[in-house]
């Protein structure tokens, strides 16, 4: 029987000690006695760079790095992969951009990002602003798209990709003046952001929401401008067929370009209320048809961009619980498998924000299930005192694949 493998990447789940958590990080505190499992008999464990030096620690270039491109060959900004997500084409003569719905308030006279998901608004409502900011904001050159929840889509046809923006989530509770798009064109984004700062103002969406005590979409934001890439396959890469599973579109727009299945799970949402099961059944089901499936947890990054370890603590838990070990179980109906257990970058509660640090990671092998070392668990410390370390973080997959 063919080996098959499984990714499990929870992005952004390694982290900084905190005083409130005894100086501990939240993967420390955490119960997670499958992850642990895995290092305990772990065939390789230790510390990976996912992010080259000199590329943005976004998990654009994690992502590329864990289903094994090198960022530095052919990393060509965010949006564009977003893009092949929603079925949205690329000229060559076209920058796509990730637009946000955001909240901006005022304090002391002074606009501040509140709130870089705009209270994870719903994909529904979020729809339907969208459409309404088409109506006003669309040009011959600027085309709105609707994504998932808060993640939208420009395309600016005939722009300017060497622009300077700045992800939303690097500035929460920031002053936001110095951060807007900066660069030749710009004034062109800075209107409609104006513009949609009036549309939203008013909008019926936005009155419900405050009624419900949430926070309203208040404003657009444009960042993660590039253009789209040109990459070979994972199966031309690699020589075998894959897919990925996912709540986010950047992870399924990297999926589209490397010719991978890309699976969308009811009910999953990129958060803590996400569809688990339904991830891990259609993953385990996936690999019937091909030999490597890699399920993207996005609630682990979530929580810590929104600088709240007892959320971050309850995603890592329900990933251990949920995820990795019905996964464990499940994928036992195949005889020779390995699980390789990873994140795309650390997104640490005390800054919020992504940062280039290597991350642990683990492959576990149903060939040898030994227990290497009782005192082994999954945490940033041990797996740094593992003494293992690659540096080209896109060559693992090859080290999950040898013996193939």
């Amino acid at each position: 029987m063919t080996m098959k493998y499984v990714i499990l990447q929870a992005d952004g789940m390694p982290d900084h000690r905190l005083p409130e958590l005894g100086n501990k990080t939240p993967l420390e505190v955490a119960r997670t006695p499958n992850l642990d499992k895995i290092a305990k008999t772990a065939v390789q464990f230790g510390m990976v760079r996912t992010i080259p030096e000199g590329l943005p620690p976004g998990s654009d270039v994690g992502n590329l790095t864990v289903l094994g491109y090198d960022p530095s060959v052919y990393y060509t900004g965010r949006s564009p992969l977003e893009a092949a997500s929603i079925g949205v084409q690329l000229k060559e003569t076209d920058v796509a951009l990730r637009c946000n719905l955001v909240t901006l308030r005022k304090y002391n006279g002074k606009t501040v990002m509140e709130d870089y998901s705009a209270g994870h608004i719903s994909t529904e409502e979020a729809k339907e602003l969208i459409i309404d900011l088409r109506k006003e904001l669309e040009e011959e050159n600027l085309k709105l798209f609707p994504g998932v929840s808060y993640r939208h889509l420009l395309v600016w046809n005939h722009g300017n990709k060497n622009i300077k923006t700045t992800p939303p989530h690097d500035i929460s509770g920031k002053e936001i003046d110095q951060y807007i798009p900066r660069g030749e064109g710009t004034d062109k984004l800075h209107d409609i952001i104006e513009k949609s700062e009036l549309i939203l103002n008013n909008h019926p969406v936005n009155k419900k929401r405050i009624g419900e005590g949430k926070n309203p979409a208040t404003s657009i934001w444009l960042w993660g401008q590039g253009v789209a890439p040109k990459m070979p396959t994972f199966r031309e890469l690699h020589g075998i067929r894959g897919s990925v599973i996912s709540a986010v579109d950047l992870v399924k727009g990297i999926g589209h370009y490397a010719g991978l299945e890309v699976i969308d799970v009811p009910g999953a949402t990129g958060y803590l209320d996400t569809n688990y099961e339904g991830k891990v059944k259609y993953a385990l089901n996936s690999l019937s048809d091909v030999d490597l499936t890699m399920i993207h947890i996005e609630a682990t990054d979530e929580t810590g961009h929104l600088g709240k370890a007892e959320l971050k603590i309850q995603a890592i838990e329900d990933l251990d619980t949920l995820v990795v070990g019905p996964i464990l179980e499940g994928i036992k109906i195949f005889k020779d498998y390995k699980i390789l257990v990873m994140s795309d970058h650390p997104t640490p509660i005390d800054l919020r924000t992504h940062v280039n640090e290597p991350v642990p990671f683990a492959i576990y092998s149903s060939n040898d299930e030994s227990i290497k070392d009782e005192s082994l668990s999954y945490t940033e410390t041990i797996a740094s005192n593992a003494k293992v370390y690659l540096d080209k973080g896109w060559k693992l997959i090859s080290v999950l694949l040898e013996n193939n």
